[in-house]
Formats: structure tokens, C-alpha cells, sequence
């Protein structure tokens, strides 16, 4: 089993950053380009025991493996999952928010996956996916502090 963690900070609240990270259409922002998964099977509103999968591709043009998740733990602050398929057997996510003002918050992923044989290569890409991932957070967090978009809780 190997470990990743990156955090950053980002200039919106925990509460609004765990309310977008438990949606499905976050998760589809943030990882494009490099990963598109058309037909996710996720409900809107997601709760624990809540599971999806879909087809992982390329750039929007290579397919790859069938990717499935397991919504274990859902609290104002954390995110935990269980996800599997492809070359890696167990990928346990992790995604923390925690406080640091009214309009900030430290998030982090943490990433246990168990990559047999591919482990090396399984490593670098959580690396640069999950780097492509803050970013992309960042991006949509400076236009949420500076007003542009709404955030409205699920009912």
C-alpha cells in the first residue's frame, strides 16, 4: 500500500467546498481534460453506501477501465471513499476540509492505494492528476470569492 497527500488552501469556506465536492458535476470539473467519465451513475444527492462507476477516458478519446466508487463516510468535513478498478486494486480517498477562516479552508486528498506490480507508476499519477485537481479547485474558488457564482445547497 502506498500513501499521497496534497493539500492547499483554498479562498471559500469548508462548508462550501465539501458541499461542491460531494457532487457529481465537481468531480467532472475537476478532473478535465486529462480524465472524462461520460455515464456516471451517481445521484445528485449523495449519501453513505451510495456507489457509481463509469468508463474512464483519455482526454475525452481513449477509453480505459471501468472505474467504481463507494461512498463510506460523508460529515461536514470529510469526504471517504473506496474506489476500484484497472491496474488498482484499492484506492481509498480521503478529501478533508478544514477551517481556517469564515471564507477559507485547507483542503486535502489523501490517497491509499494498494498498486501491486504498477506501484510506481500508480503513484505518478496520483501526483500529477491530483496537482491538475488543486488546480482546477483554485480556479473555480477564486471565481466563487470573488462573487460571480452561487453555490445553493442540495435540498
Amino acid at each position: 500500500m502506498s500513501k499521497v497527500t496534497l493539500s492547499t488552501t483554498l479562498p471559500i469556506s469548508a462548508a462550501t467546498a465539501r458541499a461542491l465536492a460531494a457532487t457529481p458535476a465537481l468531480f467532472a470539473y475537476v478532473v478535465h481534460p486529462i480524465l472524462t467519465t461520460p455515464g456516471l451513475t451517481l445521484p445528485d444527492l449523495v449519501e453513505p453506501g451510495v456507489e457509481g462507476s463509469a468508463r474512464l477516458w483519455w482526454f475525452g478519446v481513449v477509453p480505459s477501465w471501468h472505474h467504481h466508487l463507494r461512498l463510506v463516510r460523508l460529515t461536514p468535513t470529510e469526504i471517504y471513499t473506496n474506489e476500484w478498478g484497472g491496474p488498482v486494486r484499492i484506492w481509498n480517498h480521503r478529501l478533508t476540509f478544514e477551517p481556517l477562516t469564515a471564507t477559507s479552508c485547507r483542503y486535502t486528498d489523501e490517497i491509499e492505494t494498494d498498486d501491486g506490480v504498477l506501484g510506481l507508476g500508480a503513484r505518478l499519477f496520483v501526483h500529477v492528476m491530483f496537482r491538475w485537481r488543486h488546480r482546477r479547485w483554485h480556479e473555480l474558488a477564486r471565481v466563487l470569492a470573488d462573487g460571480a457564482l452561487e453555490v445553493r445547497p442540495a435540498a
